[in-house]
């Protein structure tokens, strides 16, 4: 989660408001910020390796976060946040409880 947060502060600024929680459906959960959100998400490549906006990123970011996701079980989507941002939404999430 760490990357997510630190993303968003890189790229949309010291203000940038990100949120927490649960989807609709109950089948996982989303993160997502108020920054700019991601300018080319309809390329499919906002999760590899090297794919960055910042003059000075590494593009690593989202690729971590996808490897970190994919390591859980999990799946990771982009999309736009509720406020134009950016937004990850994570599903086949097991939470505690769950019947396996």
């Amino acid at each position: 989660m760490a990357t997510i947060f630190r993303n968003a502060i890189e790229h949309g600024g010291p203000t940038v408001t990100v949120r927490v929680g649960p989807l609709p459906d109950g089948d996982g959960f989303y993160v997502e910020d108020d920054g700019p959100g991601f300018p080319a998400i309809d390329d499919g490549n906002v999760f590899d390796t090297a794919d960055t906006t910042s003059d000075d990123g590494t593009g690593f970011g989202l690729s971590i976060v996808r490897e970190i996701a994919t390591a859980h079980g999990w799946e990771v989507t982009a999309t736009g946040g509720s406020d134009g941002g950016a937004r990850l939404e994570f599903t086949g999430v097991e939470r505690p409880g769950d019947e396996p």
